[in-house]
């Protein structure tokens, strides 16, 4: 071989190496593109042959928020119900289930051949660590059918120490694509429920290339934002919906307005989605394999479950396109006070009927607008539909968003005193909070209906827990933890608190500035990670030199690296390739190839934005692979599992409190010290930039993209598009920048300056590098939720 093509070989530079990164696969990622093609095992894949085709083989799977919505959902034709497991699932408003209603509900199922699967699928924080683990004991003890799972701490919690609990992997863990599917089957879930956003035809291929049962939700509310990906409520005043408390401000109307702080102009319920119905494809949903039908609603009423459940089952069990049969069941469905429905992404990507930016998209029957005011919050207005009392109403307040459930105490007509009133008639009735002309009332339930809510025969027959069952289930959660040095007791490392603006000066590394403090004989300083999708920015030397840059993988900054290869080669050694958190089924091809040209030219770290992207990675160098903050990691068991899974390092949750980031450290260094917790992770967080708060597959044509829109509460966010998608984000970033030197005191290792969206300049950038890790400078941002609290 002559010197030049040796040259060649080593180093690759300019043009030639963008057609080398584009031009092939390689051998790992196509061996997994290769596997995920081939079709599920038999009896798997997506339901297997077994269920392929026949939609009475598929599982008609309901929700239950109570008993009585329990029975309703099995006496209808349910094959299995899902509850939320005592307080850690993505339903935290609901009543939680007690030991014995559990064990009651698993006897009852079990005994008429139907399954009970509980969600214990909320984001875990440190402090629940030990109520975790002993509820896993107690679910180990009662045996459901299935536990499904979300927060990597959970899956490593029950895989590790009680591995008899089956799992399925929660929507909420994203699965997009087959990588996240056969990831999730290498990881031991037993099954795996489909992002909501997902047409028939990825569905159909998911399904094909699936070792496990595929799920789908077919009936309910569909959220705008990716599950998962959504930290929208948590922003605007710290109630997580990863956790179960979303305050649903995507429900709420916006105005577009010209500038921040602006009048708003136009607008409307931009985000609020009509409600998913699959039920005219129940055929295609059995013929490209799905195993279960989820229905969603645990907080939704006993009547609401029997009337859905029953409406599908009448599907599912008549004569296919009998119009009959399906004419019936839509007017079950009519009947049960949901929303408007559209058939969501079954129907493709267009979204006439999928967005419903006209409407409040409350629950229920519109019974009117209120016209006037009268004396002691009385209500007029003309009503659209049947009104009794009894009935359960919601108030939307227009101007600030809030809904209101009530009870319908008492009802006039003209004045006149009655129990019901018709459509078209005038009425007045007493509402529970101040109002104004123009708010929205709705009919949610039927005072006659909710006569049978929370009547159960179940409750008579409850499963006893004695005194030596409590003793057993206490006995191996106390071992558990004993084996995981947390909870109570000698050896227990207290939480290092962190100092607030300290002002602490920087300390000197190697030449340059960084943050540090005492960390009890663990390195002195944390690195400086900048991230950012403008390449030129690296043009100039910056006088604070990060430790890493992190530059997000996508289609443009692939054609950036390839164009300014020469200017970049500076920086090559400490650049990290950023994958994104949603990578759909068509483009995976784009990603191995690009990844396999990446790593050929020298590139060896790289940050996962979903776990499954562990697939890209197998060769026999493996690269060095952290976690973005998209795998919302909260708790020191999360961070062990990814250590497990060969990770070195990961951001933690952008969601985080002071108080969960110091107990979960805290907690993962007792496991270390304990010397039970395996390799240790690096850890570290984001301390600047403006974070996605929802990330939508919709691009739709009524979004002012660039162009602020006000909440109803004068907060201001723009829309961008990024890599195809749609991106919601705050005006103004948040800052923990004068934090630097405190968080690297507590034990973080990196701390990110996202510039994303920023569209700084290169002097922009120096005065912001300058910033970092000194209290007081700059101007005073939002911390996001680290100086309150994550509910």
């Amino acid at each position: 071989m002559s010197k030049g093509k040796k040259q060649g070989k080593k180093t690759v530079a300019g043009k030639k190496t963008a057609r080398r990164a584009s031009g092939s696969v390689s051998k790992r990622p196509e061996r997994v593109a290769q596997e995920a093609r081939r079709p599920g095992k038999e009896g798997h894949g997506g339901g297997g042959a077994e269920a392929a085709g026949d939609p009475k083989k598929m599982e008609l799977l309901a929700p239950a928020g109570n008993m009585a919505a329990f029975e309703a959902a099995l006496s209808a034709g349910a094959d299995a119900v899902y509850i939320g497991a005592p307080a850690l699932n993505a339903r935290a408003l609901g009543r939680d289930f007690t030991l014995p209603e559990i064990g009651a509900m698993t006897d009852y199922a079990h005994g008429h051949g139907k399954k009970l699967y509980l969600a214990m699928n909320s984001l875990m924080k440190e402090e629940e660590v030990p109520q975790a683990v002993r509820l896993l004991a107690e679910l180990a003890h009662l045996r459901p059918d299935a536990l499904i799972v979300q927060d990597l701490g959970v899956y490593h919690l029950a895989r590790r120490f009680f591995p008899e609990l089956r799992l399925h992997a929660s929507t909420l863990l994203g699965a997009h694509n087959s990588m996240a599917v056969g990831q999730f089957a290498e990881m031991g879930f037993s099954r795996v429920v489909l992002a909501r956003e997902l047409t028939l035809p990825e569905i159909e291929t998911l399904c094909r290339r699936s070792p496990v049962e595929i799920e789908v939700f077919v009936h309910g509310a569909l959220c705008f934002a990716y599950s998962g990906l959504c930290l929208f409520s948590s922003y605007l005043g710290g109630k997580s919906g990863l956790r179960g408390r979303c305050v649903q401000p995507c429900r709420r109307r916006y105005s577009w307005s010209a500038k921040e702080g602006g009048a708003g102009r136009g607008g409307g319920y931009l985000f609020s989605m009509n409600d998913l119905c699959g039920i005219d494809h129940l055929a295609d949903l059995a013929r490209v394999g799905v195993t279960s039908l989820k229905i969603e609603g645990r907080l939704r009423s006993a009547s609401y479950v029997e009337r859905v459940v029953r409406a599908y089952r009448l599907v599912l069990d008549g004569p296919p396109e009998d119009e009959k049969i399906r004419a019936e069941a839509r007017h079950l469905l009519e009947g049960a006070m949901s929303r408007r429905t559209t058939a969501g992404y079954f129907g493709g990507l267009r979204t006439d009927d999928i967005l419903a930016p006209a409407h409040s998209g409350n629950i229920g029957l519109f019974l009117g607008r209120i016209e006037l005011t009268g004396k002691g919050r009385r209500a007029e207005l003309v009503l659209r539909e049947r009104l009794e009392v009894g009935d359960r109403l919601r108030l939307h307040q227009e101007k600030s968003g809030e809904r209101f459930a009530f009870t319908l105490t008492e009802l006039a007509v003209n004045g006149e005193e009655r129990r019901q009133a018709l459509a078209g008639e005038r009425v007045s009735c007493p509402l529970p909070v101040d109002f104004e002309a123009g708010d929205l009332l709705y009919k949610v339930d039927a005072a006659a209906r909710r006569e049978l809510e929370g009547k159960s025969g179940l409750e008579t027959g409850l499963r006893p827990v004695d005194n030596e069952i409590l003793a057993r289930i206490g006995k191996r959660a106390e071992t558990v933890l004993r084996q995981m040095s947390v909870g109570a007791g000698p050896g227990k490392e207290p939480p290092v608190a962190l100092a607030v603006e300290s002002g602490k000066s920087f300390q000197k590394k190697g030449g340059q500035p960084r943050p540090g403090g005492p960390k009890g004989g663990q390195r002195q300083s944390a690195e400086l990670w900048l991230c950012l999708d403008v390449l030129s920015l690296l043009k100039q030397k910056l006088a604070v030199e990060p430790d890493r840059i992190v530059v997000p993988l996508n289609r443009d900054t692939y054609r950036q690296f390839g164009a300014g290869r020469r200017y970049l080669e500076y920086w090559e050694k400490k650049l990290i390739w950023a994958l994104p958190p949603v990578i759909h089924e068509g483009a995976l091809r784009f990603y191995a190839s690009a990844v396999h040209g990446l790593l050929r030219a020298g590139f060896y770290a790289w940050q996962l934005g979903h776990i499954s992207q562990l697939g890209f990675f197998g060769g026999p160098r493996r690269p060095a692979l952290y976690g973005g903050f998209t795998l919302n990691v909260l708790n020191s068991q999360s961070l062990a599992a990814l250590a497990a899974h060969g990770l070195r390092g990961v951001q933690f949750a952008l969601e985080t409190d002071r108080a969960s980031l110091e107990s979960a450290l805290a907690g993962y260094r007792a496991g270390l010290d304990g010397g039970r917790a395996g390799r240790r992770i690096s850890v570290g967080l984001t301390v600047y930039g403006r974070p996605p708060l929802f990330t939508a597959r919709l691009v739709d044509g009524h979004f002012r993209y660039n162009k602020p829109f006000v909440s109803p509460k004068g907060e201001s966010f723009v829309l961008e598009k990024r890599d195809g998608l749609t991106v919601a984000l705050g005006m103004k970033p948040f800052s923990l920048l004068d934090r630097a030197n405190d968080l690297a005191a507590a034990g973080l290792d990196f701390l990110v300056i996202d510039l994303r969206s920023l569209r700084l300049k290169a002097e922009s950038l120096e005065e912001l590098l300058k910033q970092f890790g000194r209290a007081g400078r700059g101007p005073r941002l939002s911390s996001f939720n680290f100086d309150g609290a994550l509910l």
